[in-house]
């Protein structure tokens, strides 16, 4: 049976010979970024590049310009490669200049479909670290230089598809935290609203180890979302979980039977009084990480808690807020609708495509 040509072999019979693959450290120079501290910066608008995904600081003077490949050097994030556009001072990371047979957004995306391959070359006991050295050993292909524009132009579409839905993602949540707010603050001298402490509304209950139970389907809520799953609950009514250290600011709303251990609070609500959802979303936008006085993990007491101050609209109305805040909570939050969804989509499809596109036959 024939073999089915490629976009690219169809638009490009010269590749139908195959291409050469080169070494990276051959037709790539990567140099080192000059060390600074943020106690060494200068007022000004330059992203300084360091270890991290994003800039680290900003600075008032540049030492890449123009396009620039960068490589994050080390820490959690060592091995990150990024693209800018923009005047940067790059310190702990390195750049990549190709030679005049590649192009630079073309080395870029060739480095992003490596991506977990040079994360894999990172060194060290402590904080990690990934060497120019390392990655120079990766082979590359080098197409034509008019098939690698074309390779640019296809995956640029996708990446600034992306690029707006991650914006209208933005947008929405701004305007989703408006709403919440707006809907949520009410008039302490209306009297259809009642004011009363969470502690009269809901009782706050403490997790537990999950250590002796048996593997199940129940899933085991931390700080942290959820942990594992086991065969029995510590509730199964509809609840608002409160992480007591760690991410305090990071609620939970379950309608499923949980187990919860000791890092999280689990709440029985009062719905004669108040829905659940209401409550969840009230604390949401109460930002409980104002309420830690702890000097170092963040935490939260029950005694705080229970005298945090709740008004309670009569539950047509709390009905009707929960509705609002719902869709919106499932534009911009929900993984499996929304943009969340479309975004996640969005990047497979594109992940898909360049692995295709960046897939060549050897000469």
């Amino acid at each position: 049976m024939e073999q089915k040509l490629s976009y690219l072999e169809r638009t490009f019979p010269e590749l139908l010979d195959g291409v050469e693959f080169r070494t990276l450290g051959e037709v790539c120079e990567f140099r080192r970024g000059q060390m600074i501290t943020k106690k060494q910066t200068q007022n000004g608008e330059i992203p300084v590049i360091a270890g991290g995904q994003t800039p680290a600081y900003y600075h008032n003077v540049a030492n890449r310009e123009g396009e620039t490949i960068t490589i994050s050097g080390s820490g959690a994030y060592a091995g990150f490669v990024n693209f800018w556009e923009i005047p940067i001072f790059l310190s702990d990371a390195f750049s990549v200049e190709p030679c005049n047979k590649l192009t630079k957004k073309f080395v870029f995306y060739f480095l992003k479909s490596i991506q977990e391959k040079i994360y894999n070359t990172k060194k060290g006991a402590g904080i990690p670290h990934v060497y120019g050295s390392s990655i120079q050993e990766f082979q590359i292909p080098v197409p034509p230089l008019n098939v690698q524009e074309e390779i640019v132009n296809i995956l640029d579409k996708f990446t600034e598809l992306t690029k707006e839905l991650t914006k209208e993602l933005t947008l929405r949540k701004k305007q989703y935290e408006y709403y919440r707010e707006k809907l949520l603050t009410f008039d302490e001298g209306d009297e259809t609203v009642q004011w009363k402490t969470l502690g009269e509304v809901c009782k706050i209950k403490n997790g537990k180890s999950y250590k002796h139970l048996s593997k199940g389907n129940i899933p085991v809520y931390g700080s942290g979302g959820i942990m594992t799953y086991v065969d029995t609950f510590s509730y199964d009514k509809p609840s608002v979980l409160i992480p007591r250290k760690g991410s305090v600011d990071k609620l939970y709303y379950v309608e499923e039977p949980f187990w919860n251990v000791d890092t999280i609070f689990y709440t029985e609500v009062n719905n004669e009084i108040i829905l659940t959802k209401f409550l969840y979303f009230f604390l949401k936008n109460e930002h409980l990480e104002k309420y830690n006085q702890a000097a170092g993990v963040p935490s939260l007491t029950q005694s705080q808690l229970n005298q945090i101050q709740i008004p309670i609209p009569p539950l047509s109305k709390q009905n009707e807020i929960v509705e609002i805040l719902d869709k919106f909570e499932e534009l911009v939050n929900d993984i499996s609708k929304g943009l969340p969804r479309e975004i996640e989509l969005r990047q497979k499809q594109y992940e898909y495509y360049r692995e295709k596109l960046l897939t060549f036959k050897r000469k």
